[in-house]
């Protein structure tokens, strides 16, 4: 349900600009609002988890989400829906975290682990692949606001599963052990204390994304005025951010993973990957119903060499990186990034056919199914002895903050015109997976 809805509304976009009068910008902000307040609150949902029950805190997560998604499907206007679309960001940023922490404790067995952690990323994978498909169909048949009341049976459902005793985790100091020892495979008796929460170094962590965000999308636009004063309240609460996390007995960062040359090159993978997809299932979506006049449910179809290797790869990524480490794989899918986002930059320059478009998809999707299994193995590896949580939920966060910026800057650059614009984007991405492998390949 969380990782559907960062797909779903790519091919809603027409529809939504077109019922609330709004333009690139609007829409930036409608996929944006999500993104900002989910990849900043990433950094502190397994600390919540632990604190307050990640059971209490998953059916929390889903309640809040299924009816944010109602009111979503109810919005009035442009501003209700991205209100609305944080508060979604938010319900997901405690879900997610949460989610793993019950496996965690579910399974203690570390085959039954593994094998259950499989089961989410593939479920994971197969709701990103099917969004297009899905949010093209509904759109098609009901309009923009079918794609949020999907979300409503899927979270009622999802609570009545959840609804027994049997799901319970402690929280508190026990909780916080408990997730410990059962990720680690360690006896439940180990010891661990209570993290706290740093709420205004937390709330800081969101201004500052979503400040940037905002310099961005005005600069897009050529609101240089506006761009000018978010880049300025940018710097600003960067400053202030950095103040609190330096006095913080609980900071939202973890300085210790920062200070690794391996997890830094793995960061900025991440995010060039997340850069890539998201702004791409931004900016293609427009140029095949705007530019190509096709459907919303032809456009989701035409997605599916995208993301359908989500689905199919991860498998035999896991095989390779078992056999050969991440570092390969790692280096070939940035590789592959790139050349799918400049076969598509030239295949719409150029007004190719749908064929050389699905080339440049496929190339993309399968590099995307090869960095992101492999990446997490590869950070988790350079981290810090102790400190492998925290730098998965590190990565975690990292990539849904390129993922905003990649909206952010693709939706900029395509707002210079619907063909030479969205180009440009697309050699925007190439170059940045060009740099990441670079960077990668050096630092790893």
């Amino acid at each position: 349900m969380v990782l559907l809805d960062m797909t779903v509304l790519s091919v809603a976009e027409p529809d939504l600009a077109a019922s609330l009068r709004t333009s690139i910008a609007g829409l930036q902000w409608a996929t944006t609002g999500y993104t900002v307040v989910f990849g900043a609150l990433l950094l502190s949902g397994g600390a919540v988890a632990d604190r307050y029950g990640a059971d209490r805190v998953f059916r929390a997560g889903v309640a809040v989400f299924a009816l944010g998604s109602l009111l979503s499907a109810l919005a009035p206007g442009l501003g209700v829906l991205v209100g609305l679309r944080a508060v979604l960001g938010a319900a997901g940023a405690a879900c997610v975290p949460a989610s793993m922490a019950v496996i965690a404790r579910l399974y203690p067995d570390p085959g039954e682990r593994t094998r259950a952690v499989a089961a989410w990323a593939a479920i994971s994978g197969a709701a990103v692949a099917a969004g297009p498909v899905a949010g093209g169909a509904l759109v098609d048949l009901a309009g923009w606001r079918a794609i949020f009341l999907v979300n409503v049976p899927i979270g009622l459902l999802v609570l009545a599963l959840t609804a027994g005793r049997g799901l319970r985790a402690p929280h508190g100091a026990r909780g916080a052990a408990a997730s410990r020892a059962a990720a680690s495979g360690a006896a439940a008796g180990s010891p661990g204390g209570e993290r706290r929460i740093d709420w205004a170094a937390q709330l800081a962590a969101c201004a500052v994304l979503a400040l940037l965000t905002d310099a961005l999308i005005a600069a897009g636009s050529r609101s240089w005025a506006h761009a000018a004063g978010a880049a300025v309240a940018t710097a600003l609460a960067v400053r202030g951010f950095a103040a609190l996390e330096r006095r913080s007995d609980a900071p939202v960062l973890n300085r210790t993973l920062l200070g690794s040359g391996g997890v830094r090159a793995g960061l900025a993978a991440g995010a060039a990957v997340s850069f890539t997809l998201n702004g791409g299932l931004f900016v293609l979506p427009l140029l095949l119903q705007q530019g190509r006049h096709l459907s919303a449910a032809v456009s989701g179809l035409a997605f599916l060499p995208l993301t359908l290797p989500f689905v199919v790869n991860p498998p035999l990524t896991g095989r390779i990186v078992a056999r050969v480490g991440p570092r390969p794989p790692i280096l070939a899918g940035l590789a592959l990034l790139a050349a799918g986002g400049g076969g598509l930059a030239w295949a719409v320059g150029a007004g190719a056919g749908y064929g050389w478009l699905a080339v440049g998809l496929l190339l993309t999707g399968t590099g995307v199914a090869l960095v992101l299994p492999a990446l997490a193995a590869a950070v988790i590896a350079a981290a810090p002895a102790g400190t492998a949580g925290a730098a998965g939920g590190l990565l975690n966060a990292v990539r849904q903050t390129g993922a905003t910026l990649g909206v952010a800057v693709m939706g900029a650059c395509a707002g210079l015109g619907t063909v030479t614009g969205t180009a440009l984007s697309l050699v925007v991405a190439a170059a940045l997976c060009g740099l990441a492998a670079a960077w990668f390949a050096l630092r790893s």
